[in-house]
């Protein structure tokens, strides 16, 4: 785990950003993400292609977080 956030620590802010604004939020429009999370709320997040897809268009969300806590840490 400590080599994983490490990486993450070392990543650029502006690949991180700049991921999420393009992976993370394609299609644009409405969001990929959004829909995502829309039908998980409502409990219809339930092919594995839409868990995929979710997790796919999450990974630079979750990048960002953890890269924010970790320099929040600091």
């Amino acid at each position: 785990m400590g080599q994983f956030l490490s990486w993450v620590d070392s990543l650029d802010w502006f690949l991180v950003v700049v991921a999420c604004l393009t992976l993370g939020l394609a299609p644009f429009t409405p969001p990929h993400i959004v829909e995502k999370l829309q039908m998980l709320a409502k409990g219809k997040l339930v092919k594995p292609i839409d868990w995929f897809d979710m997790f796919f268009h999450g990974i630079p969300w979750i990048l960002l977080l953890i890269k924010a806590g970790l320099t929040i840490k600091k």
